[in-house]
């Protein structure tokens, strides 16, 4: 998550745009009694035949309230992680659940209520009451109700469900038609096109807002599948689930996020776009779940001095910093140190592409993967898991040499080897080797590239290293041999990064 992201918070539309935002959070802890709802004007926009009505009269009829009662959990109200419910907004929505999707404060274990209610919004796609919403709006739900347009409430049964793309199929029955909206085609969709948000915000009922595209492809770090249309129409709490529709009524997009520094929109939204969610939509209502695809890989970005230092001729592809232990891609062959650049016949320019080509692949597939390796292309044929297999760990082995301690000026890094003292202190396994980093000159390259005090080095140049010794002469052999910058392995807590480090910042 980038640092706006973090100091902004983005989150999904709980019972309507939920924002989580510092004055939000601590309303959610019984501070505060209003919530700010300003939203920044649209200027300039213009409806077909000067008007929108004709739109709204159209697919207003085909949006819901969807409203939600669950038992509420002490573990609920904690301050647990927020990413531990499967869904990326999880606890966040837990703290705001409250009549009509507004903030409730948190009150003592012994006083906490039995049950509570949310409130968010959806769209009848089907004449046979297939209503879709986000599934953070439905997430633990003991019942759900469905309010159409007109007032009458039916309830509704839960079809399937899917946290990964915050997608959610519910089922209502009703004696007289019920009116639809038609899928659009989000790819077709460009930065400027006008677009019009559905919900009910607030639980004051249906509204709808206008705007237009701001931008495409926006990630969110909330998921392996974010690739989500930016907006400027106003929406809010309440808005979750709600239909973003085109010019020509139909639903290009799903409204589910907002971002915000006070809590109200402030023209910056987020959607679903249609071509993935009526593909997962029809998914969850043949099976009620989805299986995904499963590598078993921790990659990264390649970027242009990953690619100096591996001597790839331009970035892009997805760098494998681990491979976990009994994985499809460990049977496979794939190792550390590879890059993949396709994947089932698909380019892979990043790590999100990879993400989302194997979570796309269903589980005993038998698929080929196109990897960079230490100068050469090659293919791997890989059987794909489950993604509910276990992820474990990756194994490592080496031999020992002499302690001793070195320095890589070049790129300003003190280095020690992995004595027995080190070992107890740092909590090390048996088995590890390479080189502790002991310190960072601030004025080199390995400061700037994020290399930290404490960070163990377990390869250079994607060949692993012993001691401190060894690192050393890798980093002048990989200064003395022309290239831009050199790719250190580093092992950090329990992860695996690559960090290319410039020569020429040295």
């Amino acid at each position: 998550m980038s640092d706006i992201l973090r100091r902004h918070r983005v989150a999904a539309l709980l019972g309507a745009a939920l924002i989580i935002s510092p004055f939000v959070m601590s309303f959610a802890q019984g501070e505060g009694n209003t919530i700010p709802t300003t939203q920044t004007p649209v200027a300039g926009i213009t409806a077909p035949n000067g008007s929108f009505a004709p739109i709204v009269a159209a697919d207003k009829p085909a949006v819901v309230t969807v409203t939600t009662v669950m038992k509420a959990q002490p573990e609920t109200m904690s301050d647990a992680s927020p990413f531990e419910g499967g869904s990326p907004f999880d606890d966040y929505f837990r703290q705001f659940f409250g009549d009509q999707g507004m903030p409730t404060p948190r009150t003592p274990p012994q006083q906490q209520p039995q049950r509570a209610e949310a409130l968010g919004s959806g769209f009848i796609v089907g004449a046979d009451g297939t209503v879709v919403t986000n599934n953070h709006v439905i997430d633990g739900a003991s019942s759900i109700k469905v309010t159409l347009d007109d007032g009458t409430e039916l309830p509704a049964k839960l079809v399937g469900r899917d946290a990964k793309n915050d997608l959610a199929v519910l089922k209502i029955k009703s004696d007289k038609p019920l009116p639809t909206v038609k899928w659009g085609d989000s790819d077709k969709l460009m930065p400027g096109d006008q677009v019009l948000a559905f919900g009910n915000p607030f639980g004051i009922g249906t509204t709808v807002t206008a705007g237009i595209v701001s931008a495409r492809g926006r990630d969110l770090h909330s998921g392996p599948f974010d690739d989500f249309i930016q907006i400027d129409a106003p929406i809010n709490h309440g808005n979750s689930g709600g239909p973003l529709v085109d010019v020509a009524g139909n639903v290009v997009g799903i409204n589910t996020a907002i971002y915000s520094p006070n809590g109200g929109s402030v023209g910056v939204g987020f959607a679903i776009p249609s071509d993935q969610a009526q593909k997962v939509v029809a998914k969850l209502m043949k099976g009620g779940s989805i299986q995904y695809g499963y590598l078993g890989v921790q990659i990264q970005e390649v970027t242009p001095d990953v690619a100096s230092a591996i001597g790839l001729d331009h970035s892009g592809g997805a760098l494998v910093s681990e491979v976990n232990d009994g994985s499809p891609a460990a049977k496979a062959g794939i190792e550390t140190g590879d890059v993949i650049t396709s994947f089932a016949g698909q380019d892979v320019k990043d790590p999100k592409d990879l993400s989302r080509a194997v979570a796309d692949v269903a589980p005993g597939a038998r698929e080929t993967v196109d990897v960079w390796r230490k100068g050469k292309p090659m293919q791997i044929s890989v059987d794909v898991g489950n993604n509910s297999e276990d992820v474990k760990t990756a194994s490592r082995d080496g031999g020992t040499d002499a302690p001793s301690a070195g320095r890589a000026p070049a790129i300003g890094l003190g280095l020690m080897d992995i004595t027995p003292d080190i070992r107890q202190q740092m909590n090390l396994a048996d088995k590890q080797h390479g080189a502790v980093v002991a310190s960072v000159n601030p004025d080199k390259a390995a400061a700037a590239s994020g290399i930290q005090a404490g960070d163990i080095i377990v390869a250079v140049n994607q060949v692993p290293v012993k001691n401190a010794r060894q690192v050393t002469q890798a980093i002048a052999v990989a200064g003395k041999s022309g290239r831009k910058s050199v790719l250190l392995l580093v092992e950090r807590g329990d992860a695996q990064i690559y960090i290319a480090v410039p020569f020429a910042n040295g």
